[in-house]
């Protein structure tokens, strides 16, 4: 989802990409080739139908089919915290059909990368070690027995896999000096209830960041579902992970990490249900909350178990771990297809599939706490339809519902069409509040909270007052950058409210010209089904358009000024264009600014007297002080400090084609006298000169690419977001 600044149009904004399933097969290793073949052979060809019926009916043992239909597609996918890969963003774990777990990355912003293949990893690991977790295991027995080779298969065929949280620690390097190195854990849960836990060092590139894996016994029979335990006690984090089982019982395994710094773990397994009551756990939510009446951190976990929501309120007190358990009932009457979490403020969402999604709110008590439960009617939304999973946006702003048609007149529809629905879960007032009391002050990571405010400003054309107040009082008592990236976002998005949408659309040929090109062009038959696709296209084009990209603010206030000086009623709107348009100006001046001061810095740390570094530094200085009116006393002292450092050097930047000296007047882009223009890195202002550079997600800014002759702090400066809007960039 993306909160487009540079669009008019009130509709959600979406950019979708697709993750291809491999079209080979995935074997998994269970020994040599040749005596896997004459294995499955045998089995296949075997007198006793307990033998060859299992093993013929068993996709695990045949993904590739033969004469059954391919399992080709995913069964489950999780999302990385962000922060993982290399423009910080999420990466994907994804599971298919035929058990091949690998992550994917999107490195190039719409096209996705598999950066590696677990299960063939894993299947290696175990190969060496003769199928056994430890030494001390007793010998394996012969493939050729038929539980032998069901036990190789059911201890390398995933079921679930979920990321941890990002774990950071210090490395010493050998000049002593520490650097922060993060890291995140990703657990996968098999068919024989262990538990593989991968460490990877992050960003994540490939098979070389993987750090570890180390294989847990759950004790879980028909493991179906696993969930990462994060607990926060005293500034101390404790780990574990929740498991569940088809037959019903819940607990929570330790993990211990002895290789990650900060972080402890369980003496021993929790049991959090241990009844056999064959309602299988389908799935697993963990919410971190604070106890208003016990004044402390607390960790609440959820399940969905069959129609009913099993509930876990744990808690760590003097006299230990606190256990507190019940079931919410009444839900639904069929079983529940999913369960989501809004992680701010510990609402569960469930969804049976005959429509019917239920709000969970959990109200503390004085010794645990109880749910309030109202029921969301889809069918009023959406009509009469069948519900087959639900997702809630990063900030709660958004719930996502995946539907087919329901039943018309007693009857089931002939065709099923899934589609992917918005439904609203927050208000106007609520969004922007949270937007400016926000801990994460960062838009991107906020972007369902800006796309209501960005709504409402586009529907009435004007900012709130209380949130104008609001933000300006904000900005007057911290000062921080964010306030001002919001209040930026904020101008922006009134400009386009403002705008009068074309009446034409600019790229698209009349028909006319469409006739005369086609007929003149030598050699081009056109008939009427090209003529039925091209209009096609032009359509879906067209309605693409609408919630696409619009036109940069400069061009689309230069046609709205002109239009509106051709009718003389329309001054007042061509002031109020110039005024909003002076107003994000500054605002974009004042960023500028704080960013020249943080790179400043930078050069000023790590530095020595007389060095020439690749940022004109001296451009930057001169720029800066450049405006009369810009009196920062912090700026000055900064500068001055350089300029003794730099002793009268200047180190101006050079045309790499005429070897002119590049002045810096411009922060968006460098003139030389022979007027070759460079566009600049709005990261360290250095000039781009090549023809390939990184832009940021909403086309706010460029970015010059990393050089391997680069410092430390220049490839760091340069892994920054965007200083505009808090996008990642491409």
């Amino acid at each position: 989802q993306l909160s487009d600044v540079h669009s008019g149009g009130q509709d959600m904004v979406i950019h979708r990409t697709a993750v291809p399933a491999p079209a080979a097969a995935c074997m998994l290793k269970v020994g040599p080739k040749k005596e896997v073949a004459e294995c499955k052979e045998k089995f296949a060809s075997s007198v006793d139908p307990t033998v060859s019926q299992t093993f013929m009916l068993d996709r695990v043992f045949n993904p590739e089919g033969k004469s059954l239909p391919p399992m080709r597609g995913f069964k489950y996918s999780s999302w990385s915290p962000l922060g993982c890969d290399a423009n910080g963003r999420c990466l994907l774990a994804a599971l298919t059909m035929d058990n091949r777990l690998s992550i994917h990355a999107n490195l190039n912003r719409l096209q996705w990368v598999q950066l590696v293949d677990l299960t063939e990893l894993y299947g290696e690991r175990l190969l060496e070690a003769g199928y056994r977790l430890c030494k001390a295991d007793t010998p394996c027995g012969e493939l050729g027995d038929f539980p032998e080779f069901q036990r190789r298969h059911s201890m390398q065929a995933p079921v679930r896999m979920e990321w941890s949280g990002i774990c950071t620690t210090q490395q010493v390097k050998h000049n002593n000096e520490c650097r922060d190195v993060g890291s995140v854990l990703l657990a996968v849960l098999f068919e024989n209830g262990n538990i593989a836990v991968w460490q990877f060092q992050l960003p994540f590139l490939g098979k070389e960041s993987i750090t570890s894996c180390n294989t847990i016994e759950s004790g879980i029979s028909s493991p179906s579902v696993l969930s990462w335990w994060e607990y926060e006690h005293n500034n101390r984090k404790m780990s574990g992970l929740i498991v569940g089982s088809a037959y019903g019982p819940v607990k929570i395994i330790p993990v211990n990490l002895k290789a990650v710094k900060g972080y402890f773990t369980l003496r021993q397994p929790v049991v959090l249900w241990q009844e056999m009551d064959q309602l299988p756990v389908h799935s697993i939510k963990c919410i971190p909350l604070y106890h208003p009446y016990q004044k402390c951190s607390c960790s609440l976990v959820v399940a969905a178990r069959g129609p009913y929501v099993f509930w876990c309120l744990l808690l760590i007190s003097k006299a230990g771990l606190n256990v507190h358990n019940s079931h919410v009932t009444g839900l639904h009457s069929l079983p529940i297809v999913s369960m989501t979490a809004d992680k701010q403020n510990g609402t569960v969402y469930t969804c049976s599939s005959d429509g019917k999604v239920r709000q969970l709110i959990p109200i503390f008590t004085d010794v645990a706490l109880k749910f309030e439960h109202q029921l969301i009617k889809l069918s009023e939304v959406f009509g009469c339809v069948r519900t087959h999973g639900i997702a809630v946006s990063p900030c709660g702003a958004y719930l996502a519902v995946i539907t087919t048609e329901g039943m018309a007149n007693g009857l089931h529809p002939v065709n099923k069409n899934y589609q992917v629905q918005f439904v609203t879960l927050k208000t106007f007032e609520e969004a922007a509040a949270q937007l400016l009391e926000s801990s994460v002050q960062n838009l991107f990571r906020q972007v369902d909270l800006t796309d209501l405010v960005r709504w409402k400003i586009l529907k009435d054309k004007h900012i709130p007052q209380f949130l104008q107040e609001a933000l300006d009082k904000k900005i007057e008592s911290c000062g921080s950058t964010y306030f001002w990236r919001f209040k930026l976002f904020l101008l922006r998005i009134l400009y386009q409210s403002m705008q009068k949408a074309p009446s034409e659309v600019t790229w698209r040929p009349s028909h006319e010209d469409a006739k005369i090109l086609i007929s003149d062009s030598p050699g081009m038959g056109s008939t009427e089904d090209d003529q039925e696709e091209g209009t096609s296209k032009q359509a879906s084009k067209q309605s693409l358009g609408d919630t696409g990209k619009g036109v940069d603010i400069d061009d689309t206030a230069e046609d709205s000024l002109h239009q509106s000086s051709d009718s003389g009623g329309r001054e007042p709107m061509v002031e109020k264009l110039l005024e909003i348009q002076a107003q994000i100006e500054a605002v974009e001046m004042h960023l500028t600014r704080e960013h020249m001061k943080r790179v400043l810095g930078e050069v000023y740390l790590h530095t020595w007297i007389t060095e020439n570094t690749s940022i004109p530094t001296r451009g930057v200085c001169d720029f800066l002080m450049s405006d009369d009116g810009y009196d920062d006393r912090t700026a000055r002292v900064l500068i001055g400090h350089i300029l003794k450092k730099m002793n009268k050097q200047t180190f101006p930047e050079h045309c790499s084609l005429c070897k002119e000296i590049l002045p810096f007047t411009d922060r968006k882009q460098a003139v030389c006298s022979n007027g070759h223009i460079w566009l600049r890195c709005f990261l360290t202002y250095q000039s781009c000169q090549s023809l390939v550079y990184r832009r940021c997600l909403l086309h706010d800014s460029i970015a010059r690419h990393p050089t391997p002759e680069d410092p430390e702090w220049i490839k760091r400066l340069l892994q920054g977001p965007c200083t505009f809007c808090d996008s990642p960039v491409f």
